[in-house]
């Protein structure tokens, strides 16, 4: 392949968003104390369920940090969104948009290149979570809960 199809090639590729992945930022997650957690869930097996798909979802959201950025992120309490409720003998999550909005503390870093650039302790709620229009599908598992999560990074990571 001579050289100007080589280069016609990268483009295309690059173009398409193939070739070489877009540089991006990492996020590093740790939960204290999971299992005091005001609800991540019932038992060990739906709390670790819960907290795979949080950090799952912040290592996604790392994608539109910029190259060289970390945000490690210590995640200190998980109040899910709706509360279990015994529905035909199965225990189900029931939402009624009262008082049972998710809530999320958090307590962040932002570094680059061995320096700090932001740091903080949030308290992430999200009481008109029933009225809001959703981002990710209805059906994903902590739609409304990761949606206050998007607010949230995007306020304070995404440059606009």
């Amino acid at each position: 392949m001579n050289t100007i199809a080589r280069t016609l090639t990268a483009l295309a590729l690059s173009a398409l968003g193939l070739g070489t992945a877009a540089a991006a930022g990492k996020v590093e997650v740790r939960f204290v104390d999971p299992e005091h957690f005001a609800d991540a869930g019932r038992g060990p097996w739906e709390i670790a369920r819960t907290t795979q798909t949080v950090e799952k979802h912040f290592k996604e959201l790392a994608q539109q940090l910029p190259d060289g950025q970390t945000l490690s992120v210590e995640v200190m309490d998980i109040d899910l969104a709706g509360e279990l409720r015994m529905v035909r003998a199965q225990e189900v999550r029931v939402m009624r948009g009262r008082a049972d909005w998710p809530h999320m503390k958090l307590r962040y870093t932002l570094s680059a290149d061995g320096h700090t650039l932001r740091t903080g302790e949030e308290s992430l709620s999200d009481m008109n979570y029933l009225q809001n229009s959703l981002r990710p599908a209805p059906g994903t598992d902590l739609a409304y809960d990761l949606r206050m999560v998007d607010a949230w990074f995007d306020k304070h990571f995404v440059q606009h």
